[in-house]
This record gives structure tokens, C-alpha cells and sequence, in this order.
């Protein structure tokens, strides 16, 4: 009863997987407009931090957390979405993730200081984590990976739109006295509430759903527990207290033993929250850590440039929203293009060779940055850095979700999202720290008001301007430092390309493929 039952659902699977690009579109409009919500509210606040922490007179210390807070938040939750994804309707869990958005972005405008911004962006980063793993999975389950390629434009000029839009908007916001930072926060809610609304009317996803399975509750615990522990680490050392020290020891130690235990579970776990063995295959493992190498050199090198452009360079938050266009363009411009020329010849692994070697190059460029550089060749060196990521990020994701069975998809995608989330969150708490330390150290010398720019964020305008320009460099030595800790790393994901396998691209989508598989289950027995 229950076979025959289960071969009809992946019958009517089967017959109505594949679905007109038209009918694709109209599905995929509600989740691109989820993602453009949640890209506006991460770069929205970029160009707006440096005044929302001197307003609410936080240290650079709290400048970092603010941003790692959504990537800790969003990076613990990406492998549970990604289970939730086998038990409940994807739909409704999107839906969920646009919800807690909301909220997060309501507590964020609300908030009188600093702690209760960082639990704001925590809850959004939960939401975050929720889109992060759950719009790639659902594009899975309705596109061929052969066909991907096609729709990489529409993703790519939502990334891009967002990603130029935000910082735009939010510099725009922190400049017209009447609106004030909070409203960074507010604008993203109305597009949140929109995006729920069209996807209840537009996404209609037919789920082949597994039977008896359930979510190892205790290995996603010691998951999370261990990886935020680490990563809290990582972030109050250096500033808190000594990187060798006894609070150091009982972190870490607390971190790996808590990891280690959350192997043992997982290994044991008919349905864990992270498959073990999904890494025997070597397109996966390779693929997710390049993402995670992409993850560290990529929001640990850039989350800190707005930061740049106002403070060495004297920008207000609206030009350094202007001087973000280069990179995203070249972000923009290289994965259509790649998209579209993977669509049409089948082939992928060249256009990841190139981007690792852009990237690569573009940190190195970058690396030689300081307080007196031209925007025109920071432009430059931005596209460079733009077009190289542009061609990696998407297609790292392709390249596994191309070559692990359709019941995996779901695993490897949320997978590949958590190691890349995590790479971030490592990358810009660990950047952020040696930022503070080399400014504190490059400022110490000086005494009295310029020395507390190492540790709170300064006002360079309020500054005596021989003063100014001591802080302005600071600032821009300690920013080519970052680029330059990042580019062994880029190289080193490029190393990790180059052992990628390039197989044919699928031409079934991720519902055929898994109505096929469950069809042939009976068989097997």
C-alpha cells in the first residue's frame, strides 16, 4: 500500500516537475525579491555602521559584532533549514525566514544601544539563514542544472540591484537628518511583507517527500553550540582578553570537544543534521572548501571597505555607496555572461579556474591600498575582485548540486551555504580583530583623543586635521593589511578549483531526478 502510494507521488512528481520558463519566473519572483530584502538589509547598514556606532557610541569591537552577529546567526542555522527542508513545506519555511527578517529588522530600528542591535541582527540572521539555504535548494528542485545557467542572470541582477541599492539608500538615509539610521532597518520590512505575499501566490513547488524522516535535534545543539563558541572566540580574543590565555584554552578547548562530540552524533544519526558522508564525494568536498576559502577572503576582505572610503578617504556614506558600483558591476556583468555561456556549452570548471585567478589578483591589487590611493584605481581593482567572484560563488554551488543524487540536494546545498557563511563569519571576525589591533597600535603613540580611534570608532571630521590625516592613514594601512591576509587565501581556493572534476551538467531537475530515485526503490528490494 504504502509503495504504491509512494510511486504515485513521484509519478505526479515526475509529470509536473517540469515546469515552462514562464511559470519558472513567476515562482522565482517571490524568492529573488526574498533575497533582494535580505542583500538590501545586509549592505543597507554597511555604509550606515560608522554612524550608527558612533551614534549609539560603540567601539570598533562592536562595529565587528554587529556584522558577525548576522553571520554567526545565519551560519548556525543554514544546516537545520536545510533538514527542515525534507519535513516541511519549502514554501512555508521561506515564509518563516521572511517572517523573522521582519522582526529582526523592527527590534534593529527600535534599538537604544548596542546589545540590543546585536540581538536584532541575530534574529535576522536567522531569517537570513533561512533564504541563504532554502532559495538555492528550491531553484534546485525546480531547474535542471544544465538549465541554471539561463536563470544565473535574474539571480545576478537582483545580487547586483540589492547590492547597489543598499548602500545608496542606506547613505542617503544617514545624510537626510529627517529619516535618521533606523530607517535602514524599517525600509527592508515592507519588501519582507510583499515577498510573503507573492510567494503564496506564485510558488507552487511539488514536494516528493521521504518518509520517516526527522531532525537529529541533538547533533544541530552541539553543531551550533560548537561553532558559536568557536566563533565568539574568535571574536572577543585579541580584544578581551590575550590570544594566549586561559579563557582562549577553556573556548576553544570547549569548542572542539562540544564539534567533536557533534561528529560522534552525526555519524551515529540515521538523518543527521550534517551528512558525514557526504563529503566521500570529492566534488562536494572540494566545493565547500573553496566556498569556505571564498567565504573567509571575500566578507572578511570587503565588509570593511565602506569603512575605508569614509574614514581615509573622507567620503560621506553616500559616496562610499557610489564607490561600491565597480565591484558589483563586475559581479554583475561576469556571472550572466558565465551563466549564460554555461547554459549554452554545458562546460563550467574554466569560468571557476578564471574566477579564482581574478580573485586572487584582485585582493593582491587591493592589497596596495592606502589613505592617498584614486578612487579610479581602486575602481579598477574593485572590478577585478568583482568579476572574479562573480564567476565563483554560483558556480561552486552548480558544480555540487550537479553531481550528488537528488535526495542529497538539499544537504549539499545547505552544506556548501554553512561552510561559506562560516568561512565569512571566521573572515571578518578575525580581519576585524587584526584591524583593531593594527589602528590601536598605529594610533597608541599619539596620546589622548587620536589614540581612542583604535578602539572607538572615530568622527574624522570632529578631528584637529593634522590629527585627521594620522587616523585617516591608519585606517587605510590597516585596511591593505586585511587584503593582503586575504590573498593567500583566494590563491588557495583557486589550488582547491583546480582539483575539481568537471562532469556533464544534468538536464533533469531536482524533483525528476528524486521522483526517478524513490520510483526505483522498490526495485531495489
Amino acid at each position: 500500500m504504502s509503495t504504491t502510494a509512494e510511486s504515485g507521488t513521484a509519478g505526479a512528481a515526475t509529470t509536473q516537475a517540469r515546469m515552462s520558463r514562464r511559470e519558472v519566473l513567476q515562482a522565482l519572483s517571490g524568492l529573488m525579491l526574498g533575497i533582494f530584502v535580505s542583500i538590501l538589509a545586509a549592505t543597507v547598514v554597511s555604509n550606515a555602521l560608522p554612524v550608527i556606532i558612533a551614534d549609539l557610541n560603540g567601539s570598533q569591537s562592536i562595529y565587528t559584532w554587529v556584522v558577525t552577529a548576522e553571520l554567526l546567526a545565519m551560519t548556525a542555522s543554514v544546516p537545520l533549514w536545510g533538514k527542515l527542508a525534507d519535513l516541511v513545506s519549502q514554501k512555508l519555511l521561506v515564509q518563516l525566514s521572511l517572517a523573522l527578517f521582519v522582526a529582526g529588522s523592527l527590534l534593529a530600528g527600535f534599538s537604544q544601544d548596542t546589545g540590543t542591535l546585536i540581538v536584532a541582527r541575530v534574529i535576522q540572521g536567522l531569517g537570513a539563514g533561512g533564504l541563504t539555504a532554502l532559495v538555492q535548494i528550491v531553484m534546485a528542485a525546480m531547474i535542471p542544472p544544465r538549465e541554471l545557467g539561463r536563470y544565473a542572470g535574474v539571480f545576478g541582477a537582483v545580487f547586483a540591484v540589492a547590492t547597489v541599492a543598499g548602500p545608496l539608500i542606506g547613505g542617503v538615509i544617514v545624510d537626510t537628518s529627517w529619516l535618521g539610521w533606523r530607517w535602514c532597518f524599517f525600509m527592508g520590512a515592507p519588501f519582507a511583507l510583499v515577498a510573503i505575499v507573492l510567494l503564496q501566490k506564485t510558488l507552487k513547488l511539488t514536494q516528493v517527500r521521504r518518509g520517516g524522516v526527522h531532525i537529529d535535534w541533538l547533533g544541530a545543539l552541539l553543531i551550533t553550540a560548537g561553532v558559536s563558541t568557536l566563533l565568539i572566540w574568535v571574536t572577543l580574543a585579541g580584544n578581551e582578553f590575550d590570544w594566549a590565555s586561559g579563557t582562549t584554552a577553556l573556548m576553544v578547548g570547549g569548542a572542539v570537544v562540544l564539534l567533536a562530540l557533534a561528529v560522534l552524533v552525526e555519524s551515529r544519526s540515521p538523518e543527521p543534521v550534517i551528512p558525514l558522508d557526504i563529503f566521500r564525494n570529492r566534488t562536494v568536498t572540494l566545493t565547500t572548501l573553496a566556498s569556505a576559502l571564498v567565504g573567509i577572503a571575500m566578507f572578511g576582505g570587503t565588509v570593511f571597505l565602506s569603512q575605508y572610503f569614509q574614514i581615509s578617504l573622507g567620503y560621506s556614506p553616500t559616496e562610499a555607496g557610489l564607490l561600491s558600483l565597480p565591484m558589483i558591476a563586475g559581479l554583475l556583468v561576469s556571472s550572466t555572461v558565465a551563466g549564460a555561456l554555461i547554459t549554452k556549452t554545458g562546460t563550467w570548471k574554466r569560468f571557476l579556474v578564471a574566477g579564482g585567478v581574478l580573485m586572487t589578483v584582485g585582493f593582491g591589487l587591493l592589497a596596495t591600498i592606502d589613505a592617498q590611493t584614486s578612487i579610479w584605481v581602486l575602481g579598477a581593482y574593485m572590478v577585478v575582485l568583482g568579476v572574479g567572484v562573480g564567476l565563483l560563488m554560483q558556480n561552486l554551488v552548480l558544480a555540487a548540486q550537479n553531481d550528488v543524487p537528488a535526495r542529497e540536494l538539499g544537504s549539499a546545498t545547505s552544506v556548501l551555504s554553512f561552510f561559506r557563511s562560516l568561512g565569512g563569519t571566521v573572515g571578518v571576525s578575525v580581519l576585524g580583530a587584526v584591524l583593531a589591533s593594527r589602528v590601536a597600535g598605529d594610533l597608541s603613540v599619539l596620546g589622548g583623543g587620536a589614540a581612542e580611534g583604535g578602539t572607538t570608532v572615530p568622527d574624522v571630521s570632529s578631528l584637529p586635521p593634522e590629527i585627521a590625516g594620522l587616523v585617516q592613514d591608519a585606517y587605510g594601512n590597516a585596511t591593505a593589511e586585511l587584503f593582503l591576509i586575504a590573498t593567500p587565501l583566494a590563491a588557495l581556493a583557486l589550488l582547491v578549483v583546480l582539483f575539481i572534476k568537471e562532469k556533464p551538467l544534468k538536464t533533469t531537475s531536482g524533483a525528476e531526478r528524486l521522483a526517478e530515485e524513490q520510483a526505483q526503490l522498490p526495485l531495489a528490494h
